[in-house]
C-alpha cells in the first residue's frame, strides 16, 4: 500500500514538474506570438470594418500603420530563420507600406489594398506555421 502511494505521489509531483517546466520553456519565445496574435487582432479589426462596412479612413489608415510597424519587428521576432522567410517578410512590409500609402477611403478600396496583405500572410502561413 506505501509503495502504491509513494508512486502516485511521484507521479503527481512529476506531472506537476512537467507542467511548469512548459510553460516556462513556452513563455521563452512569447516575441514570435506576439507579433503574429497582434498583427491578427489588427487584421481582424480591418475585416470586421469591412464585413460591417464601416469603414472609416483614418481608422483604416490608423490599423494599417499599426500592422506595418509589426511587420517590422518580424525579423527581430524569428532570429535565425532561413532566406525565403525574410524574403516573405519584406513583402509583407512592402504590401503594408502599399496599402498605407493608398490610404482607402471606403470599403472596397480597404478590401483591395487587403488583398495583396493577405496574399503574402497565406503564402508565409502555408510554408511556415
Amino acid at each position: 500500500m506505501r509503495a502504491a502511494l509513494l508512486i502516485v505521489l511521484g507521479l503527481a509531483i512529476g506531472i506537476i514538474g512537467t507542467v511548469f517546466t512548459m510553460q516556462a520553456l513556452s513563455e521563452r519565445d512569447a516575441l514570435p506570438r506576439a507579433v503574429m496574435v497582434t498583427m491578427g487582432s489588427h487584421r481582424h479589426q480591418l475585416q470586421q470594418a469591412v464585413k460591417g462596412q464601416r469603414c472609416e479612413a483614418t481608422a483604416n489608415l490608423d490599423q494599417l500603420q499599426h500592422m506595418q510597424m509589426i511587420a517590422a519587428d518580424i525579423p527581430a521576432a524569428f532570429p535565425g530563420t532561413d532566406q525565403p522567410f525574410q524574403n516573405l517578410a519584406g513583402r509583407l512590409r512592402t504590401a503594408l507600406q502599399t496599402a498605407s500609402q493608398s490610404a482607402p477611403a471606403d470599403c472596397p478600396a480597404l478590401a483591395a489594398a487587403l488583398k495583396p496583405v493577405d496574399q503574402v500572410c497565406s503564402e508565409c502561413h502555408q510554408q511556415y506555421r
